[in-house]
């Protein structure tokens, strides 16, 4: 009548993930699309061990859509030069190796890729902008040790009628 819990559980962090998308900076969303291709391929190493074929095939493909429609998407090539070019072979790369995987059901070319998505997704927040230069609008507030909430009314920020 009213959804089973899982539904409602599942529904409740689809809005915590949507919320997490529109406040995140493009820096965020990057390394949210190699935590999501992570998660993809945990659950893909999961269901090989439980010989769940079609969900180690969904999860797979899941993997692979980040990868591909997310990741390499982002590339600038233009701007990004000799690097954008190599991520974007490396992420070539990384696709053919899970579409033999899942054919192969390998487990090591999984782990493979998994290895390859930690390395970058380390250097990508290595190299994390400040969070005053992420969100100009916090520093005094940050500089103070105060927390700062993107979110909340500001002075001056409402206009009365």
């Amino acid at each position: 009548m009213f959804g089973s819990i899982k539904n409602g559980a599942s529904a409740y962090a689809k809005v915590g993930v949507e919320t997490g998308v529109l406040a995140a900076s493009p820096h965020r969303l990057i390394v949210m699309l190699f935590e999501g291709a992570e998660t993809a391929l945990r659950a893909a190493l999961a269901q090989m061990s439980a010989r769940d074929i079609p969900g180690k095939g969904r999860s797979i493909s899941k993997a692979i859509n980040i990868i591909d429609n997310g990741l390499r998407a982002s590339l600038d090539t233009k701007a990004g030069g000799e690097i954008a070019g190599n991520l974007e072979a490396l992420y070539e790369y990384m696709n053919t190796r899970l579409l033999q995987a899942n054919l192969n059901n390998s487990e090591e070319m999984v782990q493979e890729v998994l290895k390859l998505l930690g390395e970058l997704k380390g250097a990508w927040e290595s190299i994390a902008p400040s969070p005053a230069a992420a969100n100009p609008g916090a520093p005094a507030a940050r500089l103070a040790g105060q927390s700062y909430d993107a979110l909340a009314p500001r002075a001056g920020a409402f206009v009365s009628a």
